[in-house]
């Protein structure tokens, strides 16, 4: 990322950020906010928030959002933010990167992607437990059909019950009620509103939720328990042919989380996968070489796929995992 770059010319307007209201949204806001005042302290920002369809559709399981409103992919959380974009009420989307279709309409572009935070996912319960150790029949809370079809895939006996709301209340739902006796949430989001430490153990233990008291939590390995492509990062969305807007953004992108997430997005695109097709990506890049492996469920049950890839072009790597698929 550029320190304190050069304005581009007729600087004038302000950039408006648009984001959903959700707490973690407004923190992922805040933090795009501190970057572009870094890189341009002249600029003038606005930020607007825009409630979407998935933050107003809280009576149906996520994965029927779509079915009942009739929107494709992953729109269920980006559709009126994209119509802010092209309507010009706002000039930068911000989003949860693995809320974004695979394939954008062509009136928009994926201007950037901010550094990764982690991806993995975490197991929170009242005891610390892993899925390992889980009591038969626990129930164990995941609005994410890939994290469903992991549980089952690994423990078959787990009850999977549909979790629903912002980080703050499904957390309390969990401390508070007998409804769950576990959830499976995004390491990421838990770090970004503090509930969760940056890591500094081996990994191997469960640790408190911070502000949850009773709560415990484990950190799963992204290499055993694989996360959602793009999970962890925060990504700018912009208007196709847009380039004073494209030059503010790109003057924030993270180069190696770039070249990771389009593995990673062009993996899904080649498998033709939406928002709900449980599919768990896990890449790693050291130095130029960029390593690909997934785990693919069928929808329709079943034992899954898996493979990997190595190399530096990350299209190529994608192309490779796709092929080595079995």
């Amino acid at each position: 990322m550029t320190k304190n770059t050069k304005m581009p010319e007729d600087p004038s307007p302000p950039i408006v950020l648009g984001t959903r209201g959700s707490e973690l949204a407004l923190v992922q806001a805040a933090a795009t906010e501190a970057l572009l005042r870094a890189a341009f302290s002249d600029l003038d920002i606005e930020r607007r928030i825009i409630r979407t369809t998935g933050d107003r559709r809280t009576d149906v399981a996520l994965a029927e959002v779509a079915k009942v409103e009739g929107v494709f992919d992953k729109g269920v959380f980006i559709k009126e933010l994209e119509l802010e974009l092209e309507s010009g009420g706002i000039d930068i989307a911000v989003h949860s990167l693995k809320d974004l279709p695979t394939t954008l309409d062509e009136k928009f572009q994926l201007g950037a992607v901010l550094e990764r935070a982690a991806v993995r996912d975490v197991l929170v319960s009242k005891d610390g437990s892993d899925i390992a150790s889980l009591p038969q029949g626990a129930r164990v809370g995941t609005s994410s059909v890939r994290r469903a079809k992991q549980v089952a895939f690994l423990r078959p006996d787990l009850e999977i019950l549909d979790l629903r709301g912002n980080v703050p209340t499904r957390l309390r739902k969990l401390a508070e009620g007998d409804v769950y006796d576990a959830m499976l949430l995004a390491e990421a989001g838990m770090q970004r509103l503090g509930y969760l430490a940056a890591e500094t153990s081996s990994g191997d233990e469960s640790e408190p939720v911070n502000g949850m008291p009773g709560l415990r939590v484990r950190r799963l390995p992204e290499s055993e328990f694989f996360p959602a492509a793009g999970q962890g990062a925060i990504a700018l969305e912009i208007r196709a042919g847009d380039a004073r807007t494209n030059e503010f953004a790109r003057a924030l992108n993270h180069e190696a989380t770039w070249q990771r997430i389009c593995a990673e997005r062009e993996f899904l695109r080649l498998l033709d996968a939406g928002c709900h097709t449980p599919v768990g990506v896990y890449s790693s890049l050291v130095g130029d070489v960029l390593q690909l492996k997934a785990l693919v469920f069928p929808e329709t049950g079943g034992e899954p796929m898996s493979g990997e890839a190595s190399g530096s072009d990350p299209l190529k790597v994608a192309e490779a995992l796709f092929q080595s698929l079995k």
